[in-house]
């Protein structure tokens, strides 16, 4: 298996920009799944633009699949004194496979404050369960622990909404990028429905990064996501993460296509 530190680290200038290889064990399927995807997007618009304010939000579209060598195209749109709009292309074998605009923005003296993202009262990631199975769940899934600390599990027929702990299994993989790779970890909670297996592929993911999480913690974050509604084929959920604290660190939609 390739830690997430050493793919991260794999990442290499290219006269087009940048390339990666992602290794089998990162895949959902044939595909890089979304969070390393967007990971990867968010890691090469940093290395294009050493000096760019802290990453504010992200837009992402899964167009493709992406596996295998990856090469990574980054394209300012707009920068101004304390803002800057770029533009970044994963590129597999097939074409452009994840689209992404990131918003950085520097922070600013303001006399607004106003948080109402509480994070749900659980019990402490060492008194739950694991969510997974032993062998279960996607072969990405393997670099991470999760466990359960509320809501349902997929297949469970209960309403589709997760309550999980989760972090990296490599415990170097604490910066921003590890972050947004996280946050897109456990499948999408429509699958509480499923009668029966089905495959799934998100289509877009919106996030916002409202906050981060303290150097050197242990890593858990509290994740929530919950299905808003489910027709058509698709499904569109929010999604809310926090650090041990309570914190909020990102919030975040999907739209997903299901399957079944």
């Amino acid at each position: 298996m390739t830690s997430y530190s050493d793919l991260i680290a794999g990442v290499v200038a290219t006269d087009a920009g940048f390339s990666a290889h992602v290794t089998d064990d990162w895949k959902q399927g044939r595909t890089t799944y979304g969070g390393l995807s967007a990971a990867l997007c968010v890691e090469a618009a940093q290395r294009a633009f050493p000096e760019a304010p802290p990453l504010r939000s992200g837009q992402f579209a899964f167009v493709g699949p992406a596996a295998g060598e990856l090469s990574i195209a980054v394209k300012a749109l707009r920068q101004g004194k304390s803002t800057l709009f770029a533009a970044v292309d994963l590129v597999g074998e097939q074409g452009v496979a994840t689209h992404g605009v990131l918003t950085f923005g520097a922070s600013r003296d303001s006399d607004l404050a106003h948080e109402d993202r509480p994070a749900p009262a659980v019990a402490p990631p060492e008194a739950c369960e694991p969510f997974f199975p032993e062998g279960a769940g996607p072969t990405f899934i393997s670099h991470f622990e999760v466990r359960m600390a509320g809501g349902a599990r997929p297949g469970s027929g209960q309403p589709p909404e997760y309550l999980l702990w989760i972090r990296h299994r490599d415990a170097a993989a604490r910066d921003l990028t590890a972050l947004v790779a996280l946050a897109d970890a456990p499948p999408p909670p429509a699958m509480t429905l499923f009668k029966r297996f089905g495959p799934i592929s998100t289509m877009t993911w919106s996030l916002d990064v409202v906050g981060a999480p303290p150097i050197g913690d242990d890593g858990w974050r509290l994740l929530r996501s919950r299905a808003e509604t489910i027709a058509d084929g698709y499904s569109t959920q929010e999604m809310h993460l926090w650090d041990a604290e309570g914190r909020p660190l990102i919030l975040a939609r999907q739209n997903v296509a299901v399957f079944v």
